[in-house]
């Protein structure tokens, strides 16, 4: 089950390496904003985008298998149709600890996946929006 309560956004809230699968390089796009927004607000922002060498002033890394960081989440922003090519990633790493899915983004069999292999997921929730409200 995708995780709903507030104290437990909260707790994934605290954590601190977030790689933001589909960062965009583009400013006012979402996918650029809201990694931004994050970078600004102290966590260590890793950006997957294949098509940059850099964004947000770091590098990009064309996959999430190829980010040589610990990442704490993984924040989706693809669409839903490839969530499950990301969620094989992230079951490949032992350190990220949560899947998270931007607004609108869901894949009910990637998250089930995903929690049967111990990962926290949340779904179709913006990471700026829960941020703002519940710290």
């Amino acid at each position: 089950m995708p995780v709903d309560s507030d104290e437990e956004l909260g707790e994934i809230l605290a954590l601190d390496a977030v790689a933001v699968v589909g960062c965009s390089t583009t400013p006012g796009k979402d996918a650029h904003d809201v990694p931004r927004y994050l970078l600004d607000n102290g966590y260590d922002v890793v950006p997957v985008n294949p098509f940059a060498e850099e964004a947000l002033g770091r590098t990009a890394y064309d996959s999430l298998s190829a980010v040589p960081d610990e990442v704490d989440i993984v924040n989706v922003f693809r669409p839903s149709e490839e969530v499950s090519g990301v969620v094989d990633e992230a079951l490949d790493r032992t350190d990220a600890g949560v899947v998270w899915t931007q607004l609108g983004i869901r894949d009910e069999a990637a998250a089930a996946r995903a929690e049967a292999a111990g990962k926290r997921v949340v779904q179709d929730r913006c990471i700026k929006v829960e941020h703002r409200r519940l710290l």
